[in-house]
């Protein structure tokens, strides 16, 4: 098989940025990052670390976002879009 051949099986499927489960610290934003790009968690917790003390607390609005949009592994949607999804069912 060379490379201009397409493949077929698991690994073609999308990639898919989500909460994890396993290794999470705290929401497993960190976990899921790290699985997402590759990397060790423990590279995207220090890099989130470092951007939070060089830039006053951006990291903590930075790691909230990801909470509340990033769906938890073996969930659809993120936290944010089941509270949309309640309200605009309440309506």
């Amino acid at each position: 098989m060379n490379e201009n051949t397409p493949h077929t099986g698991p690994d073609d499927a999308p990639r898919r940025l989500t909460r994890t489960r396993d290794g999470r610290m705290i929401t497993g934003v960190c976990s899921g990052a790290g699985a997402y790009f590759g990397v060790d968690p423990t590279i995207v917790r220090i890099v989130l670390a470092v951007l939070t003390v060089l830039t006053s607390g951006a990291g903590i609005l930075l790691y909230v976002a990801g909470t509340l949009i990033i769906p938890e592994e073996g969930k659809e949607t993120s936290i944010a879009q089941d509270l949309i999804n309640k309200q605009t069912k309440g309506v």
